[in-house]
């Protein structure tokens, strides 16, 4: 299968859209690549059908973890903060230990340590996945 989707917040704001890239995603159902309430809403869909999904945190990107912010010394922005100064809400990236990236947001900045937040973006946020099929099988 292969959609265009438009993820939109409660007002109306597209945070993400395949549109922007100007080709669908290709996905299979039940490989997990979106939450089981949406893959529901997507079965018997044709090619041309067009669908809106209102998830749940839950359902979408989950609920944001506190095990998932950081204080991180500002002492290792240094390097950063040479090319442009630290400010909340600014995507910083970090190497997991397997080496693929973790970006992380900027949600508080004191003297000695920096905030980070690794939840994801949209975490928290009651989504509408706004679905049109481009090609089934």
């Amino acid at each position: 299968m292969e959609i265009h989707f438009d993820i939109r917040l409660k007002d109306g704001s597209v945070a993400d859209s395949t549109r922007s890239f100007g080709k669908p995603m290709p996905f299979q159902l039940g490989t997990g690549v979106f939450s089981e309430t949406l893959e529901k809403g997507l079965l018997g869909l044709s090619v041309g059908d067009k669908k809106k999904v209102m998830l749940l945190p839950q359902d979408a990107f989950g609920e944001p973890h506190p095990a998932n912010i950081f204080q991180v010394p500002r002492a290792k922005f240094m390097s950063l903060e040479l090319e442009s100064p630290l400010e909340i809400g600014m995507i910083v990236e970090f190497e997991k230990v397997n080496g693929h990236p973790a970006p992380g947001i900027v949600s508080d900045i004191s003297l000695e340590d920096v905030t980070i937040d690794f939840n994801h973006p949209l975490a928290g946020q009651v989504v509408l996945f706004d679905v049109e099929v481009v090609k089934v099988g």
